[in-house]
């Protein structure tokens, strides 16, 4: 028997813990203070002691918060779980968030999503969290798991982080550690982060599109709806400029295929109020755009645009327009060919048989922090995308098949 089929036998052995596992995460409502939740410490704690419970020393935990007093207990708990290789070159990270977003619409809910519902017909698991991003972290827990319960040492160090303030933002995670931990990692690091992926787990995400969210405050002047001509509408210039931003698809008309869709998009999105009554021509105007953009074209193009057609829209409607921007952010691609890319590919090869595809999403993931810093990091993971939804759910299958692609991955010199 090879150590692959030993480790494979013992995920597969280690289902009904996995449900155990999902069910404790579940229960412990880890949400961010801008949901009105206490953060991660609650679920940091339970998932320490379920970890030591199941075999792992206890000296091979560290934690690093991060200070924020908005919470009961002032800090957002990073945490590491450290499995020493045979080789420490390099370190294979499998990094998963613990933070949650709200359940929502509870009316929208066929169950407590708090408490783990298991449709053994279906072999799902349904709750807040099972699947964004409790799948991935069981997973790489049980991967690890297997390693310690057989004896066998993987061929280089592994580490499974267990990240905060994924869900707003990632100051107190990933970007705290970053920032202040700067050497926990090694440019040679395999970075892997399951918080994406396909139904088939063939799809590995390796570049995502630059992020711009544009506020767009338009200030004319107010006037009887019976006499325009005596007002500024600040709204019908709003609307103008609302076509010539979306027509930036245009202007930035490239494509590129390994995204969906394969080209940038400018969408208008959100709308705030303006004006009580129909008959008033309104003086003031706020809209929203999300911008969406391939890695090929800057930010700084696209700003240098909207600044022309913002003042092409303010010239014509004698308005004046200020643009701000609740969200900016670019990243480069992980090359195609990097080892976290080739070497993942080759285990979901040997473990599952399928041949896995590189893509890039429109989304953003933790990924971008560490790719601008210029750590190749790859996104994958065998899931239906139903995060954040009601009546989120996983399948345990997944969970056992992305065990045993992680045990390949850590078998691999």
């Amino acid at each position: 028997m090879t150590d692959f089929e030993k480790l494979k036998a013992t995920i597969n052995a280690d289902e009904k813990k996995m449900i155990e596992l999902e069910t404790l995460l579940t229960s412990i409502p880890a949400m961010a203070p801008e949901s009105g939740g206490e953060g991660e410490l609650k679920k940091c704690e339970a998932l320490k002691k379920y970890l030591i419970d199941s075999g792992f020393a206890e000296n091979a935990i560290e934690r690093f918060d991060a200070k924020d007093e908005r919470v009961p207990s002032g800090i957002r708990p990073n945490m590491i779980l450290t499995i020493p290789g045979k080789s420490d070159d390099f370190s294979i990270w499998v990094m998963a968030h613990m933070d949650v977003v709200p359940p929502g619409d509870l009316k929208m809910w066929n169950s407590d999503p708090w408490k783990v519902v298991y449709d053994e017909k279906n072999g799902k698991l349904i709750g807040r969290g099972v699947e964004d991003n409790q799948q991935g972290l069981v997973s790489g827990v049980f991967a690890a798991l297997a390693f310690i319960k057989n004896g066998i040492v993987p061929e280089h160090t592994v580490k499974l982080l267990f990240m905060a303030d994924e869900e707003f933002g990632s100051a107190y995670g990933i970007k705290f550690l970053l920032r202040e931990h700067k050497e926990l990692f090694k440019k040679e690091d395999l970075i892997l982060i399951p918080d994406g992926g396909d139904s088939k787990g063939e799809t590995i995400e390796i570049a995502e599109k630059n992020i711009l969210w544009l506020k767009i405050h338009t200030i004319g002047k107010q006037s009887h709806g019976s006499m325009p001509d005596q007002g500024r509408n600040a709204h019908l210039a709003s609307c103008d400029l609302a076509l010539r931003l979306n027509d930036l698809e245009n202007f930035f008309g490239d494509r590129d295929e390994m995204f969906s869709p394969a080209w940038s998009t400018f969408q208008p999105t959100k709308k705030e109020s303006n004006v009580e009554t129909i008959n008033i021509i309104p003086g003031d105007d706020i809209f929203y755009m999300d911008c969406r953009i391939l890695p090929k074209y800057t930010l700084a193009e696209v700003r240098k645009e909207v600044e022309k057609r913002v003042s092409e829209v303010e010239q014509k409607y004698d308005v004046k327009i200020e643009v701000s921007e609740p969200q900016a952010a670019e990243s480069p691609a992980t090359p195609a060919d990097a080892p976290v890319v080739t070497r993942l590919a080759s285990a979901i090869k040997e473990a599952h048989g399928r041949t896995a595809r590189t893509i890039g999403i429109g989304g953003g993931t933790v990924g971008a922090e560490l790719r601008c810093l210029g750590f190749n990091a790859a996104i994958w993971s065998t899931l239906d995308e139903v995060c954040h939804q009601p009546n989120e759910y996983c399948y345990v299958k997944n969970i056992i098949a992305d065990a045993e692609t992680l045990a390949a991955l850590f078998l691999q010199k």
